[in-house]
């Protein structure tokens, strides 16, 4: 009999499991996954970019979570010799029409209580002389980590604290009882007080198997990345990022500089026929069927229809893709970038078709159901674990 399951070994589980740690050391943990080691699929299968919470919602979880586990991020990272660079971004204005989306950017950035700062066209050029930009903000607090060796660090810190993890283990059904909980793998049964559910991608999914219906559905977007050829890696000192457009629920192509020394290009955001498909090919009957006869996929169809065929055109021509990422480095062209990883977002959407845009917990009789935890939760996720044990395991 353990205290606490929870299911899924990616950040936000692990997460979790090292704040039960933190506030319950003797608490009787388990971390369950399915696959054969942690951070398997969104958490690493991302940008490694640690935010800063510029974009949220003043006062939402995201933002005051992104603010808190941005520094958490880069302290473990110092404490236990991980790779960070606090590099920091800019966000870039090409066009004029940008000028004013760039003004509101740069007061929530205020709002949110972040350090920012204005870039002319001359300070930009100082900083990103490939970039082709009428003003910026600077953002000091963004940076790049490696989040699969965060993920591994925390799992090793777990089990030697007494907790913990097996991977391997697809669960099959989940059974509430009045004081206990019971969870069936293919393998075998667990038995727990409470039960986690930080699924990610099969969020949706396991709350289903304990009885509950979320009223959303997991809809995944894949996003796309190209790699900049090492010859052209002094294009792009920092991060660059483009003032995401209004119309479109996605921050748009930008340029990244990784753990690796590489440069991401990327990603563009289409429709995925599998959860956990990272190749156009990829397919599962049972997820394209559920998001095909979902009525809140059609929805967003029909409300973002132009955005979402540049993007699908952007997905298949090599070329229409470099011509969008030109828009902020004049300079690139198609044979200085080759395709490489890509990334599965877990966007929660309700049957009206409204993309979820906050974290979101669904709380059972014996269980919590993390429902939807996009970017930056990778960067929230100590700080989301923290949050959860604050809320609902402060008498466990």
């Amino acid at each position: 009999m353990y205290d606490v399951i929870i299911i899924g070994a990616g950040l936000v589980g692990l997460g979790t499991a090292n704040a039960l740690q933190e506030q319950h050391p003797h608490l009787r943990l388990l971390v369950l996954d399915k696959e054969k080691d942690v951070a398997t699929h969104q958490s690493g299968h991302n940008s490694n970019v640690v935010h800063s919470g510029i974009y949220y919602t003043p006062g939402s979880l995201k933002a005051n979570l992104a603010k808190k586990g941005n520094q958490t991020i880069y302290q473990f990272c110092q404490e236990h010799g991980l790779y960070y660079d606090h590099c920091g971004k800019v966000i870039v204005a090409t066009q004029l029409k940008e000028l004013s989306l760039l003004e509101n950017i740069y007061q929530r950035g205020l709002q949110n209580g972040l350090q920012v700062s204005r870039l002319s066209q001359v300070a930009l050029k100082e900083r990103e002389p490939y970039v082709n930009g009428l003003e910026a903000i600077l953002v000091p607090d963004t940076g790049i980590v490696n989040y699969p060796e965060i993920a591994a660090k925390l799992a090793e810190i777990i089990q030697t604290r007494g907790g913990d993890i097996h991977c391997q283990q697809s669960v099959q059904a989940i059974r509430e009882h009045s004081d206990s909980i019971e969870v069936q793998t293919q393998q075998r049964t667990y038995q727990a007080k409470w039960l986690v559910n930080c699924a990610g991608l099969q969020s949706d999914r396991i709350a289903q198997l304990a009885g509950y219906d979320t009223g959303m559905k997991i809809v995944p977007f894949r996003g796309e990345y190209y790699v900049l050829n090492s010859d052209k890696n002094h294009l792009v000192n920092h991060l660059i990022y483009p003032v995401p457009n209004p119309d479109f629920p996605f921050l748009g192509v930008h340029f990244t500089r990784m753990h690796n020394g590489k440069r991401d290009v990327g990603p563009n955001a289409v429709l995925a026929f599998k959860r956990e498909g990272y190749r156009r090919t990829d397919c599962n009957l049972r997820d394209m069927a559920e998001i095909l006869t979902y009525k809140g996929v059609w929805k967003i169809a029909s409300r973002y229809l132009s955005e979402g065929i540049a993007e699908m055109r952007r997905s298949f021509s090599h070329r229409l893709f470099t011509e969008n990422a030109r828009q902020l480095i004049p300079d690139l062209r198609p044979e200085d970038i080759t395709p490489g990883p890509a990334g599965v977002r877990a966007q929660a959407v309700t049957p009206e078709g409204k993309l979820v845009d906050d974290f979101h917990f669904v709380t059972g009789r014996r269980s919590l159901h993390v429902c939807n935890a996009p970017s930056p939760a990778a960067t929230a996720s100590f700080e989301i674990g923290r949050e959860l044990v604050r809320q609902y395991f402060e008498l466990i």
